[in-house]
């Protein structure tokens, strides 16, 4: 048996940013005493599809950016057809954080944990501030706005 829990986050992480480093550390808090902390980062093609665009950052550099970061355990690369039900097998976390904004993710977690009666809780991660650059794309915009 394990000693504490298992967290599982997961992103996109392109132009990292203290709301991301906020909300993994708000993620392994929520495991409580002796958690670990699984990242799971989106592949760029995963990215593309779900946004439009693929990220600034490759997927390999994103992910060894994450693992370096102090609440992160272990890093890993997606599966490219974003398929959340492999992930909670593979990893059979105790508890899976998702942040404010990803409320269809949230959904689709709750769906696949009813339906499996799994134990594992989702929690929300709440937003950290109104700091003008907590979002990869508002670094994006001031960077356009700073050489129009």
């Amino acid at each position: 048996m394990r000693k504490g829990k298992l967290v599982l986050a997961s992103g996109t992480f392109d132009l990292l940013h203290y709301g991301h480093l906020k909300f993994l550390e708000e993620a392994k808090k929520a495991g409580g005493r002796n958690a670990r902390l699984i990242v799971i980062v989106a592949r760029d093609s995963t990215v593309k599809r779900m946004k439009g665009s693929k990220p600034v950052i490759p997927e390999d550099q994103r992910r060894a950016l994450v693992e370096a970061l102090k609440p992160v355990d272990a890093a890993l690369l997606g599966y490219r057809d974003l398929n959340f039900e492999s992930v909670i097998k593979k990893i059979n976390p105790d508890i899976i954080a998702v942040g404010h904004d990803q409320s269809s993710i949230e959904k689709a977690l709750k769906k696949i944990i009813t339906k499996k009666r799994l134990t594992t809780k989702v929690v929300e991660v709440g937003k950290f501030g109104a700091e003008a650059l907590n979002s990869s794309s508002k670094i994006k915009r001031k960077i356009v706005e700073s050489w129009e």
